[in-house]
């Protein structure tokens, strides 16, 4: 069987902020996910937490059981997905800044 693979661009030249969550997707048909966070701009001292979120129908949300990940300073992060769902999100935290430029990937392998 050929497996199928897709990236979509989430968000775009977007402030990231405590409590800021992306666009959701649904993602029902992927076996496994990735989600990349490119910080494009951000104070020396500003460190980007992101959190994968699911959900069963694109309304309710839940966090995923994989571990949040974190940086400092710019540059590109990176959260595997296995146990992928029905829907997936990002959930943002900054600490020492308002908040980060970046944007916001998701790739899907079925």
């Amino acid at each position: 069987m050929l497996r199928r693979s897709f990236t979509a661009v989430i968000e775009r030249n977007v402030d990231f902020a405590t409590g800021f969550v992306c666009e959701p997707y649904e993602t029902g048909w992927a076996i496994e996910a990735r989600w990349f966070v490119n910080i494009l701009a951000a104070d020396p001292a500003a460190v980007l937490a992101i959190t994968a979120e699911v959900s069963p129908d694109g309304l309710a949300w839940c966090p995923h059981e994989a571990a949040p990940v974190e940086r400092s300073g710019p540059g590109l992060m990176t959260l595997p997905i296995t146990n992928v769902g029905p829907w997936g999100r990002l959930s943002f935290s900054v600490r020492g800044a308002e908040s980060v430029r970046g944007i916001c990937y998701l790739t899907l392998k079925g």
